[in-house]
């Protein structure tokens, strides 16, 4: 599985939008990596685009016809569960 670092966090929200990054990016990469590992997911930078920019993941069929799926929804609930988990620790 690829981790995703708090470097390569900082890095690829600096690389994608201009917008100040508001949130723990500590917090916001521990929980990707542990919903991926959960999910059994290959990249947990997938878990990022998802939770920020609604990207979709394929593999986990998040989305159809650019609506998020049931398990779509159940992806960014855990990733937001997780962050708050871990930012309030």
């Amino acid at each position: 599985m690829k981790k995703l670092t708090t470097e390569k966090l900082i890095q690829y929200m600096k690389d994608r939008t201009d917008e100040p990054l508001r949130h723990d990016a500590d917090s916001l990469a521990k929980a990707c990596n542990t919903v991926s590992a959960e999910l059994n997911h290959d990249n947990a930078l997938d878990m990022l685009k998802l939770l920020c920019f609604n990207d979709a993941i394929h593999g986990l069929h998040t989305h159809s016809y650019s609506f998020n799926t049931a398990t779509g929804r159940e992806i960014i609930y855990k990733l937001q569960k997780e962050y708050y988990e871990y930012k309030d620790c």
